[in-house]
């Protein structure tokens, strides 16, 4: 999902964004990479080498990129929130050991019936999420 700096610009543009180093860095780290991270590992990341942001700054850009699609907030351990730069469809194996997340094809799946649930829900969206253990952890 890597991108070149002048393609991650247009596509903040595309969303009638401010384009500031900070909002930057955070979409530039996120489209690198398939791990879903924190924002705690995202901002550990960008400080890694140099001091670019603050914790406030990086929960800031990432609601903002989330607000006009750019990136997905993915919850799938209670009280801890991931994110992701691949936002068409598709769903989640997680490790139960090690904590790894990754991307599984949305037609790994047959497709769910959802006219066979109770009758006045509305759905909007679905996601399964696998989990188990990965090749390292078995």
């Amino acid at each position: 999902m890597s991108a070149h700096k002048s393609e991650i610009v247009t596509i903040l543009k595309s969303k009638g964004l401010r384009i500031t180093p900070q909002r930057f860095a955070v979409y530039a780290n996120l489209r690198l990479r398939g791990d879903h991270p924190t924002a705690e590992q995202i901002l550990t990341d960008l400080n890694r080498e140099i001091f670019i942001s603050s914790q406030a700054t990086v929960y800031s850009a990432l609601q903002t990129l989330r607000e006009v699609n750019l990136i997905r907030e993915v919850l799938l351990q209670e009280g801890v929130s991931r994110y992701d730069a691949n936002v068409s469809p598709h769903h989640h194996f997680r490790c139960r050991k090690c904590e790894k997340i990754e991307d599984i094809n949305w037609d790994a799946f047959q497709s769910i019936n959802l006219n066979s649930l109770r009758a006045g829900l509305t759905i909007d969206s679905y996601e399964i999420t696998v989990q188990g253990l990965c090749e390292t952890c078995q």
